[in-house]
């Protein structure tokens, strides 16, 4: 079984095809059940954000899981397949793993170094746990990756080098209105891109906070955590006349600015649409005075480049780690093959020794207890010395590519099957 990636991005898919394609909620659920469920396919994990929608996929066949991945993104899309798979990317085994862990650090995002995209993994796994749709080799590599995306802004400046999209949104508010310290802004929606939103206001010097959501208890566990003031979506229409500054991060489908919400006004507004599917109707541009910068006008006017500060630097450290990691994880995965074959062999020395003890003490029913027991433990520490070396060389040697054979190898020349249960049973490995 081989992990595989299927997915489009921000790089390889306009935003407004990216916008049918992307999933949350119960649609995502379904999508995890429904590629898991596929015959080629034992576990399954998906990666859904604004800038990205990734499936990954434990399969048994390189093109029945393509297939299977690509069938059921078309379907929950609603897009022809042809149309789709021009824009998708396929990624597999070392490949695959190098994806993510590249993912992971930020390096595949719109603005390069940005955190939250841990955030989105450890989400996406908790769901694929939940639901029993991740076992234990998406388990082992989304944990991995994680630590990997850890690692990659404890040991780098990749943070610095590269802001949050909302710091960048801000840098172009900043162009728009000057400065914003003191401006009154209005955050539509309570989930984490808008509690990032709105703690990079706070930090931006922005005092003056709205947070506006559907679910009223929400609003006001984010707004007090910036000293601001909650309001309900009923209420947007009313605040935006007294906004300077607006950010949008609800995504659910339905146009929450438009034109006419905003109305007639004397001053100028920056708004901010950070969500998929797009919060904020395109007609706003048209409106004297408004600014609207969203995910489309970000990738068309290459807005990853906005900052560049140590940026070459930090993505050369963090490229090294990530090809680092991927060696470890490899090495780790192709030893971890070798295990059952270790056991395996060792089980079967075990019953021969078993076996061949039994027939001994048939033949010397006289001898004494501690005579039997310094017969067994010798008979033992033979058998243990003899397997040391071959055990411990198999599992060195399986970590390198291709080292499967090393294990094929030990199985037919000692006749072993690791399938078995017996084989498989509680006795120690040598480390």
């Amino acid at each position: 079984m081989s992990v595989l990636v299927v997915g489009l991005s921000h790089r390889t898919t306009p935003v407004a095809l990216l916008e049918r394609v992307t999933v949350s909620g119960d649609a995502l659920v379904k999508l995890l059940h429904d590629v898991q469920s596929d015959e080629n396919v034992s576990e399954a994990l998906v990666v859904s954000t604004c800038n990205r929608v990734e499936v990954y996929a434990v399969v048994d066949r390189f093109h029945g899981g393509v297939t299977a991945v690509t069938n059921m993104l078309a379907a929950h899309s609603g897009l022809p397949q042809e149309t789709l798979a021009r824009h998708l990317y396929v990624h597999y085994e070392d490949r695959a793993v190098q994806h993510l862990f590249t993912v992971a650090c930020g390096l595949d995002s719109m603005v390069i170094g940005e955190g939250q995209i841990l955030g989105q993994i450890r989400t996406a796994l908790r769901l694929a746990q939940e639901e029993g749709t991740a076992g234990t080799t998406l388990n082992e590599l989304a944990q991995h990756a994680l630590r990997v995306g850890k690692r990659a802004h404890a040991d780098t400046g990749i943070d610095r080098a590269g802001a949050s999209l909302v710091g960048v949104g801000l840098t172009l508010a900043e162009r728009a209105l000057g400065d914003i310290t003191g401006r009154r802004a209005l955050v539509v929606g309570a989930g984490s891109m808008s509690s990032l939103s709105a703690a990079t206001l706070s930090r931006a010097g922005v005092t003056d906070i709205v947070i506006a959501n559907r679910t009223r208890e929400r609003a006001e566990r984010l707004a007090e955590t910036v000293g601001g003031r909650a309001a309900d979506l009923a209420d947007v229409p009313a605040e935006l006349a007294e906004a300077d500054l607006v950010i949008s991060c609800v995504g659910a489908g339905t146009r929450t600015i438009t034109p006419e919400t905003l109305g007639d006004r004397d001053r100028p507004l920056f708004v901010l649409d950070l969500a998929l599917p797009h919060d904020v109707d395109p007609g706003v541009r048209d409106l004297p005075g408004v600014t609207l910068v969203d995910l489309k006008s970000m990738q068309q006017d290459g807005i990853g480049d906005v900052s560049d500060g140590g940026r070459a630097e930090a993505i050369c450290e963090v490229r090294r780690i990530v090809t680092e990691e991927v060696a470890a994880y490899l090495d780790a995965a192709r030893a971890a093959l070798v295990t059952p074959t270790v056991v395996a062999l060792r089980s079967k020395a075990a019953g021969v020794v078993e076996a061949e003890m039994g027939r001994l003490l048939s033949r010397l029913p006289d001898i004494d207890g501690r005579m039997r027991d310094e017969i067994n433990q010798t008979v033992r520490r033979v058998v243990d010395k003899l397997l040391h070396e071959p055990t411990v060389r198999v599992k060195r040697l399986a970590a390198s590519p291709g080292g499967d054979q090393y294990a094929e190898a030990l199985r037919e020349l000692f006749g072993l099957d690791p399938k078995t249960p017996d084989a498989v049973s509680s006795l120690e490995v040598e480390q």
